[in-house]
């Protein structure tokens, strides 16, 4: 869900015109951050096909290097689903709840159907595909679909609704539903990443369960009141470091105890870098306590932090994330199959890149040119006035 629609007035008072503007700026420019990190990771995906990560992360096989650049890349989905929550919330400030719900539900079906169809081709280029892949835009349209019926209730609700999934949900990881058992393709949806057949060669991969990422909208939609126009700037940014350091201090004890939280304990390494990443080395599928308390924590002292003026490049690209999400998936895919013919081998036999760093180098590379098409579509939806324009 982009802010274009949350403009303040025309004949809003000028000082107010530009509290709004730091703070959607604040939340988009952190949104074009986590879409850059998001890049690299997908370049990783494309070009170090051969040094793929297992979840959590192998540290036996798994380079500091490459360790760091997938950890970096964990903020992506949370900080995004999070800041879709605190975007509804905005966005039905001035609507009536059962507006908000019916667009809402609309996005959401919307989404689902984006991840089965377009997006899931630009993954593979196949058609019909032997695997379809249920990821982050499938999770945020059920998310969003589950926010379409909590809008209703108090705000209050919400939030302990929210902490409780979060909290919580971990203590659901020794349930398994075998597959043929009565609600196996349910579980696998909402918490046990799995397997779902779907017709005679095909089946869906639940990359991405859903529960968790209900609990994580709803407390961005619980948060949502700290960005409204009269909460002053300086309230907004005690509270979210507030947050954000009791997120971090709630992952240091909880980690460090290693038991509930993540199904995945840590140990001590050989070295003190290898004991560091081994606690850093959090379950992402489905995404732990741990995992959320670290990311969420990050997340919002860096929106607390966030530079008015400096982030505003990385703001064109938070005006317009799922038109830069689709974008890239696209364009890096082209630029394998172009690399692939250039070398006179197929996209299989591509060989990867020498290192890391060249992922870094790809993604900053793609970067000016996704930044100039994200910008283009981004004034093109804001001029335009088609309504279906709005679910992009």
């Amino acid at each position: 869900m982009t802010i274009d629609t949350l403009a303040t007035p025309v004949r809003a008072p000028a000082a107010r015109t530009a509290a709004t503007a730091a703070r959607i700026g604040s939340i988009d420019g952190l949104r074009g951050l986590v879409m850059l990190l998001m890049l690299v990771d997908h370049a990783r995906e494309t070009f170090f096909y051969g040094h793929q990560v297992a979840d959590p992360m192998g540290l036996a096989a798994v380079t500091p290097g490459l360790f760091f650049t997938r950890l970096a890349a964990h903020l992506c989905a949370p900080v995004f689903v999070a800041l879709t929550g605190l975007a509804a919330w905005l966005y039905g400030a001035r609507r009536p709840a059962a507006a908000t719900s019916a667009f809402l539900l609309k996005r959401g079906l919307f989404l689902i159907l984006l991840e089965l169809t377009v997006i899931g081709f630009a993954w593979t280029f196949a058609w019909p595909p032997t695997t379809v892949f249920l990821q982050v835009i499938w999770a945020i349209g059920w998310s969003m679909i589950a926010l379409a019926a909590l809008v209703h209730l108090p705000r209050a609700w919400i939030a302990a609704i929210g902490g409780i999934i979060v909290v919580g949900h971990n203590m659901l990881d020794p349930v398994a539903i075998a597959d043929g058992q009565p609600g196996h393709v349910l579980w696998a949806i909402l918490h046990d990443r799995g397997y779902i057949d779907l017709w005679e060669g095909a089946r869906a991969r639940t990359s991405y369960p859903v529960l968790p990422w209900v609990g994580v909208i709803a407390l961005g939609y619980a948060i949502g009141p700290w960005f409204a126009v009269d909460t002053p700037a300086a309230v907004r940014t005690h509270r979210l470091r507030r947050c954000g350091m009791v997120a971090l201090v709630a992952f240091a004890v909880v980690r460090g105890l290693n038991g509930y939280g993540d199904p995945h304990p840590w140990q001590v390494g050989d070295t003190p870098l290898a004991t560091v990443m081994s606690l850093l080395n959090v379950t992402k599928y489905p995404p732990s306590l741990d995992f959320l308390l670290l990311t969420l924590g990050i997340g919002a002292l860096l929106l607390a932090a966030w530079p008015a003026r400096a982030g505003r490049w990385l703001a064109v690209l938070g005006g317009a994330p799922l038109f830069f999400y689709i974008l890239h998936l696209y364009v890096l895919h082209i630029v394998r199959i172009v690399a692939a013919r250039a070398a006179g081998v197929t996209t299989a036999d591509l060989p990867d890149v020498p290192s890391v760093a060249w992922l870094w180098l790809i993604a900053a590379v793609l970067t000016p040119p996704l930044w100039l098409a994200t910008r283009w579509f981004a004034a093109h939806k804001r001029a335009s006035g088609a309504r279906w324009m709005r679910y992009l």
